[in-house]
């Protein structure tokens, strides 16, 4: 939950030429989010959160920011050009229609939405207002790992790309230590939509789709009766628009024993070889995430890529709010993986047995 990389800074912009504002510190991806913004030359300047504790932790994170009493001063100031936003997942998108008539740009957490309402009206206000609805799919942007194996896909290094598998593995941790929405389905949307955006997101980057179709999807309560709410286990199924595969598997069954809070991996099959991404962990072995190995004509290779990658998404974020652009991620893409998470999370939903 709390799970926030520090990468080198390398800034985009001059000191004060992008002013922006954190709200709603509900989930501690906030401090992905600000960092990477941060690390690109933004220029954090207030705080907002109903809740002074939350606040108070974020100030002592990063003492040059000023809190302010309530959400409209963000709002209402001209100089701030984005809000980063860690709402409880049903509350994300009436925010960021309130950021949007503000005239500003939003960034929020992943899921973006807990229902295909609330995207449509988002899609709705970010034309009509011509600012971006940006979302965090930290799995990607904040990993690099899983950065770089864009960079091989696009270079060809595996040829044409016909199935990506994701594993989204996390730990639950001390349940009393979760805030009650964790386990409210109305709050947090489900776990195909919740961490399972993660995967979509992945899956329409790597496979270049613009769309897909989802075959089959599960989600489950297996081992928390306590929480009847909580989906601990899901699974799903998609093809692709230009016929590319996709399967992915997310739960809340990391195991004690491991190093890191879940071992993420992707698998990623081509016409010309194929990339196995080991995130977070490489286990058993002394390393940690941000491992790479890749096999093609040429060969076998195995990278070790922490820190020598950086995370460019932020500073093109930056960029793209400054000069109404889409270089870090299009509007349509981030919209149409929330869509496809959305609508396994319905399918599951629709085909209970």
């Amino acid at each position: 939950m709390n799970y926030a990389p520090q990468g080198k800074p390398n800034p985009v912009v001059k000191k004060g030429e992008f002013p922006f504002a954190a709200t709603r510190l509900d989930h501690g991806h906030i401090n992905g989010q600000c960092r990477g913004l941060i690390e690109a030359g933004a220029d954090l300047r207030y705080v907002y959160d109903p809740d002074p504790a939350k606040v108070e932790a974020f100030c002592q994170k990063y003492p040059e920011v000023k809190p302010v009493a309530r959400e409209e001063e963000i709002l209402g100031d001209p100089e701030i050009k984005l809000v980063a936003a860690a709402a409880i997942p049903n509350e994300r998108g009436p925010l960021g229609l309130r950021v949007m008539d503000a005239g500003k740009d939003y960034f929020t957490d992943k899921t973006p939405f807990t229902s295909l309402d609330q995207l449509e009206a988002a899609r709705r206000k970010a034309a009509e207002t011509g600012r971006k609805y940006m979302v965090y799919y930290g799995e990607r942007l904040h990993n690099e790992a899983g950065m770089f194996a864009g960079e091989l896909i696009e270079q060809g290094a595996i040829g044409r790309v016909i199935q990506v598998v994701g594993f989204g593995p996390h730990r639950i941790g001390d349940p009393k230590k979760r805030p009650d929405w964790f386990y409210r389905k109305a709050q947090y949307g489900g776990i195909l939509s919740d961490i399972g955006s993660h995967q979509c997101e992945q899956f329409l980057h790597y496979t270049g789709a613009r769309d897909a179709a989802v075959n089959a999807a599960r989600v489950e309560n297996f081992n928390h009766p306590e929480f009847p709410e909580l989906e601990d286990f899901g699974e799903a199924s998609l093809v692709a628009d230009n016929g590319a595969s996709f399967y992915f598997r997310v739960d809340w069954f990391t195991p004690d024993g491991l190093r890191t809070w879940g071992d993420g991996r992707t698998f990623i099959l081509g016409t010309g070889g194929y990339i196995e991404l080991r995130k977070y962990i490489d286990i058993a072995t002394e390393r940690m995430g941000d491992q790479l190995y890749l096999v093609n004509g040429e060969g076998e290779k195995h990278m070790d890529l922490q820190g020598q990658v950086g995370f460019p998404f932020f500073g093109r974020l930056i960029l793209d709010c400054l000069n109404r652009t889409e270089n870090a991620m299009t509007q349509e893409h981030a919209f149409k993986a929330a869509e496809l998470c959305l609508k396994a999370q319905e399918w599951a939903e629709n085909h209970r047995p």
